[in-house]
Parts: C-alpha cells; sequence; structure tokens
C-alpha cells in the first residue's frame, strides 16, 4: 500500500442545529461551492461529502450529515450522532431564538453521548455574518459559552462563503490532531462586507477558537 493511501482517512461530521439557521447552506457551500437563497427544510437527513487534504498532504474524505431541526425530538437522532468525529452546532446570529436552540442541542448531544469512549470535537458556529447590522446574538455571549462548553467557536456566511471551508479543515485537523499554521487559515479567509448601524459596536475583525490551542484571526467584518 502508498503511503498516500495510508493517509487516507474517512471522518464522520454530523452538522445540526434549528430550523432555518442554515446547516444545508453551510453544508451546500462545503461541498459544493453553491448557495441557494430559497429555504428548504430538512426532512430528517441529507448528506454531502468532499475531500479535503490537510498540512503535510493528508488526504482526508468528509462525509457530512446534514441533520434537520426537528431531529432533535426525533428516536433516530442518537443513530444520526453515532460514530461521529466531529459535530458542528449552527445557528442563526440574527435570531436569538435560534442561539437558545443551538444550546439544546449541545445539551441533547453530549447527554447522548455521555457513555461514548471517545467524545467528538464540538464545535458552535455563528451563522449569516454578512447581515451583520441585524445581529441579536452578542459576541461575547457566543464565546463565553464556547468557553464554557469546551467548543470550537466560530463566525461564518455560508451566502459569501466566509471561513466555511476553514471550519471543516480546522474541526478536521483538530480530530487528526494536525497543527494548522496560521498561513493555512488565512488562506480560508473569505473577506465580507457588512452592514452596520451607527450605534453598533461591530468588531473589525472576528476569531476562531479550537479547544487547546491559541485564538487565530480568520474573518473580516468591514
Amino acid at each position: 500500500m502508498s503511503d498516500q493511501h495510508q493517509k487516507e482517512r474517512l471522518l464522520k461530521v454530523v452538522v445540526c442545529g434549528d430550523g432555518a439557521s442554515g446547516k444545508t447552506s453551510l453544508c451546500l457551500r462545503f461541498a459544493h461551492e453553491t448557495f441557494d437563497g430559497d429555504y428548504h427544510q430538512t426532512l430528517g437527513l441529507d448528506f454531502f461529502i468532499r475531500r479535503i487534504i490537510l498540512p503535510g498532504e493528508v488526504g482526508v474524505t468528509l462525509q457530512v450529515w446534514d441533520v434537520g431541526g426537528q431531529s432533535i425530538a426525533s428516536s433516530m437522532i442518537d443513530k444520526y450522532l453515532h460514530g461521529a468525529d466531529a459535530i458542528i452546532i449552527v445557528y442563526d446570529i440574527t435570531n436569538t431564538a435560534s442561539f437558545e436552540g443551538a444550546r439544546e442541542w449541545n445539551e441533547s448531544v453530549k447527554k447522548m453521548l455521555k457513555n461514548s469512549q471517545v467524545l467528538p470535537a464540538l464545535a458552535l458556529v455563528g451563522n449569516k455574518i454578512d447581515l451583520e447590522s441585524k445581529r441579536q446574538v452578542k459576541m461575547d455571549t457566543h464565546n463565553r459559552y464556547a468557553v464554557e462548553q469546551d467548543m470550537g467557536s466560530f463566525y461564518t456566511s455560508a451566502r459569501t462563503g466566509d471561513s466555511v471551508s476553514l471550519i471543516f479543515k480546522q474541526m478536521t485537523a483538530q480530530v487528526m490532531k494536525i497543527p494548522m499554521p496560521k498561513a493555512e487559515l488565512d488562506k480560508e479567509v473569505v473577506p465580507i462586507v457588512a452592514e452596520a448601524t451607527a450605534n453598533q459596536d461591530v468588531p473589525k475583525r472576528g476569531t476562531s477558537r479550537i479547544p487547546g490551542q491559541n485564538n487565530t484571526t480568520v474573518c473580516n467584518v468591514m
């Protein structure tokens, strides 16, 4: 067997969160580099797949499970989560209820996996940062919760593509225990222009955070 094939891995990544948080749009942007502005509710489960290359020319194929928002109450949810290497919990920064839903998802995930021998890597993703002027969930609220829950922390826009690939690459690197150099992270950044009202304190730069690693600047909000 060649060294190349020895390095190949298949990982399962589950993407979940409340309906209309942009989960499917995030998956579509990552897997197919497309965006559909019309909302289509995911019923049950959808699948996406994409191969990525990590530093060291390590090839990883990601099998992405897009879980419908209503599935949190489904008897199938434990089966959707079973064997996950990483779980990405998405919410809409313009919707406070969506963030509360992300909390519920995180609690449900941890409850269902509490007896697992190996816990998946967890990430909290604030989506729709292109709508910064409509933000309802403060960055401090997001960041504090991610730290408390030992979750990776990201902000993204499925519409513009800002930091979408970054989320999946950085979470994969965490699972594989492969360091991601800053230069490699910066290549994944897609700067966006977000509207801001006069009374908003809009940060010039956002950050991603992976538990156990130094904070790394990853996206611009101008």
